[in-house]
């Protein structure tokens, strides 16, 4: 397997660097300590498989690395370790959307050539494993979530959330925060619908803001399926009916 490994602590990556390669089944073909480097590796260069931790030195964490590098190469395979135990990671890896080719596993409990192997072995065949710790920490942070569709949002567009809820247009929200053009507010818009997935079920963005005024009034995350009906999530972390009424 050729192997691209993506960390930044300096004395832990040419240890990985070594100890993969000694079990002869590994050929490090570059290692870096940031996402952007990894990029730009893979468009030269693209291995057959990538270590990363998820925290880096650069601008990109390891996660926001794999969705650039996937990109450019649909399910390429990707080993992630952390030692983090931040909501926000944990929240940027559920919504990477990340589904197949990747193991997610702690640095502490996996680390050693030995461990790693099976798991480079699994992804690069297209099975995926996450470490059942981080599985459980992915649930909360997505219950939370979904009880505060908010907590999705960057604090500006947490601001232009609530505005639009309040029937105000672009243009208005646009002079309201010191924009001059109205189609910043688009571009917001679009991240909101994003976050909130509403761009998944509709292509009309007037139906996109209703449906993100509903959300902001009612304090919580609401799918609406092909055929219109709104969806919550119940106590089972199922998504069922959502009957207003209640």
């Amino acid at each position: 397997m050729q192997l691209l490994i993506v960390e930044d602590n300096e004395k832990l990556r040419p240890a990985l660097k070594s100890g993969l390669k000694a079990t002869s089944e590994v050929q490090v073909v570059y290692d870096t300590a940031t996402g952007e480097e990894a990029l730009e590796f893979c468009l030269r260069q693209p291995p057959d498989v990538i270590l990363m931790d998820v925290q880096l030195a650069g601008v990109m964490n390891g996660i926001e690395t794999a969705v650039a590098i996937r990109r450019e190469f649909p399910r390429l395979p990707v080993v992630f370790y952390s030692i983090q135990d931040d909501d926000a990671y944990y929240r940027a890896f559920r919504r990477a959307g990340i589904l197949s080719h990747y193991a997610y596993v702690r640095k502490s409990n996996y680390l050693l050539p030995q461990m790693i192997l099976p798991l480079l072995r699994d992804a690069v065949s297209g099975r995926s494993f996450i470490d059942p710790d981080i599985e459980t920490r992915v649930q909360e942070v997505r219950h939370k979530d979904e009880q505060d569709p908010m907590a999705l949002l960057e604090p500006n567009e947490q601001e232009v959330a609530r505005m639009l809820a309040q029937g105000l247009s672009n243009q208005q929200i646009a002079a309201r925060m010191g924009f001059r053009d109205k189609r910043t507010i688009s571009r917001i818009n679009g991240q909101i619908y994003t976050a909130w997935g509403l761009n998944e079920t509709t292509t009309d963005e007037k139906v996109a803001r209703t449906r993100a005024a509903v959300i902001v009034g009612h304090g919580r995350l609401i799918a609406w399926d092909d055929n219109g009906v709104p969806r919550i999530l119940d106590e089972r972390n199922e998504w069922v009916e959502w009957d207003n009424s209640i």
